[in-house]
């Protein structure tokens, strides 16, 4: 899928379903989530040549300097450190994740245990044009046994390096089944892709309007229909209301990327932004955020608290014809602001 370029990751693992993993969650209360330099270039003779993404060696060296990366990064709460190897909504997620450690620990990260990436595949599209993208699928060190990391690497030209975009964790039985050509190489799905049973581009806002109003666009799971019975239940809990509001994000390193499976459809990574504004009632106060939670804070926290979220999902869209649902196998969310009034 192309995507225009734009200038814009993981440090703790906590569970909100069998069949995914979160990383960064910062935020109290009802939600809890998972929170090169190029080395053997492409060569591409003009801009309409299909070829692929990186070699196959190109992308294991991405995955290794990534890594490096982020170790340093989460070992001294330093978002400087990694800054060139992440971008779009995992390069907001882990800095802000990195500004609130550093700032309740400057002398660095009291409890750093170098991730470290394993049997590593790597799903490359052959495309034409830049920007150009791959996705490495990898077993951890963190986390739950038998899951698997998907990162989705990306870069605007031959002269930039390659950065993660996109994260999720899902179990190895949920990660998809892609489809290549004799070579090995995968398809991208286009951003307008109407085979699809929700186009590409149209996912951020199909999502943020069912998260709202529900609808049957979407299988039932822990990232649809139960997260929405979740915020209602969370919504009006005496002493304290919950306000949610839900915003596609879809322009440059926001902007979806899809995978082709054999099964005729796409497993497609995109953005989302919310907020989630706590309100206490009269005579009562809300209750004390965690330190990460504090740390990202502005004004006074008096009766409101707005928490500000971006979240990326990994989701399986099925063919349109298919009659199923968009299945949201995984999602990735971290506090990246708060406003106390």
């Amino acid at each position: 899928m192309s995507r225009d370029r734009a200038g814009r990751s993981p440090r703790r693992l906590r569970s909100i379903g069998v069949r995914s993993l979160h990383r960064f969650a910062l935020a109290t209360g009802a939600v809890t989530v998972l929170s090169l330099t190029a080395s053997g270039c492409v060569v591409v003779h003009g801009e309409r040549e299909i070829v692929p993404a990186a070699t196959r060696a190109e992308a294991a060296r991405a995955l290794k300097d990534f890594t490096t990366a982020y170790n340093k990064a989460d070992k001294e709460y330093d978002r400087s450190l990694d800054a060139d190897r992440v971008t779009g909504p995992l390069a907001d997620i882990d800095g802000a994740k990195l500004k609130a450690g550093h700032k309740n620990n400057p002398d660095g990260n009291p409890s750093h245990a170098p991730l470290k990436f394993s049997d590593a595949k790597f799903v490359i599209p052959e495309k034409a044009a830049w920007p150009r993208w791959f996705v490495a699928d990898t077993a951890a060190n963190k986390g739950l046994a038998n899951s698997r990391w998907l990162l989705v690497f990306t870069r605007g030209s031959a002269n930039d390096v390659w950065q993660v975009s996109y994260l999720t964790v899902l179990a190895a039985a949920d990660v998809p089944k892609f489809q290549t050509d004799e070579d090995g190489w995968a398809q991208p799905v286009t951003a307008d892709d109407a085979a699809l049973a929700i186009e590409p581009d149209k996912l951020s806002q199909s999502y943020s309007t069912y998260l709202k109003a529900g609808g049957d666009g979407f299988a039932a799971g822990t990232h649809t229909s139960q997260w929405r019975a979740q915020r209602k239940k969370f919504a009006s809990k005496p002493g304290l209301a919950r306000q949610y509001i839900d915003e596609p994000m879809t322009s440059g390193d926001y902007a979806p990327v899809g995978l082709r499976t054999t099964d005729g459809g796409a497993l497609v990574f995109f953005t989302t932004h919310r907020y989630e504004k706590q309100t206490a009632a009269a005579g009562t106060e809300i209750p004390t955020p965690t330190a990460d939670v504090q740390a990202l804070t502005t004004g006074e926290i008096k009766q409101s608290l707005t928490l500000e979220f971006i979240s990326n999902q990994a989701a399986l869209d099925p063919p349109k014809d298919s009659g199923d649902g968009v299945a949201v196998l995984g999602r990735i969310e971290g506090l990246t602001g708060a406003k106390g009034e």
